[in-house]
C-alpha cells in the first residue's frame, strides 16, 4: 500500500507542476510576465529568453542537458559537460536578476515604441 501511494505522489507532483510554470503563454490576457515570484518547469521556453533550467534558477539558449553530437558534450547551466548534470530539482524559480533579464529579452510581446503609428489618422491637407 504504501509503495502505491509514493507512486501516486509522484504523478500527482508530475501533473501539477504544469500548474506552475505560467501554464498558458496566449491566454486572454497575453503572455504572462517573468518574475522571480513564479516558479517554472525544466525546459520551460520562453521566445527570445530560452529555456529555463531549474537547477541554475536561468534561462539559457538551449534546453537542459542538450546533446551536441559533434563536440559530444551535454549542455546545462550555461557551461558544457561530457556527462549530463543529474538533478533532484525540476521546478524552481528564477533569481532577480534573471526573470529581469528573461522579461527583457523574451520576443514573444509586441512593444510599442518609435517606428509604429498610433492608429488615429489625420486629414489635414
Amino acid at each position: 500500500m504504501k509503495r502505491s501511494h509514493k507512486i501516486a505522489l509522484v504523478l500527482l507532483g508530475g501533473a501539477s507542476a504544469g500548474a506552475f510554470s505560467g501554464c498558458s503563454q496566449s491566454g486572454a490576457g497575453g503572455p504572462v510576465r517573468i518574475s522571480a515570484q513564479s516558479v517554472y518547469v525544466n525546459d520551460y521556453y520562453i521566445p527570445g529568453a530560452g529555456y529555463y533550467h531549474a537547477p541554475f534558477h536561468r534561462f539559457y539558449p538551449y534546453p537542459y542537458n542538450f546533446y551536441d553530437s559533434r563536440q559530444r558534450m551535454y549542455f546545462f547551466g550555461g557551461q558544457w559537460g561530457y556527462s549530463p548534470f543529474l538533478s533532484p530539482i525540476n521546478i524552481s524559480s528564477p533569481t532577480d536578476d534573471a526573470a529581469r533579464l528573461a522579461e527583457a529579452t523574451r520576443t514573444d510581446i509586441v512593444r510599442g515604441g518609435f517606428g509604429r503609428t498610433s492608429g488615429v489618422y489625420s486629414t489635414w491637407s
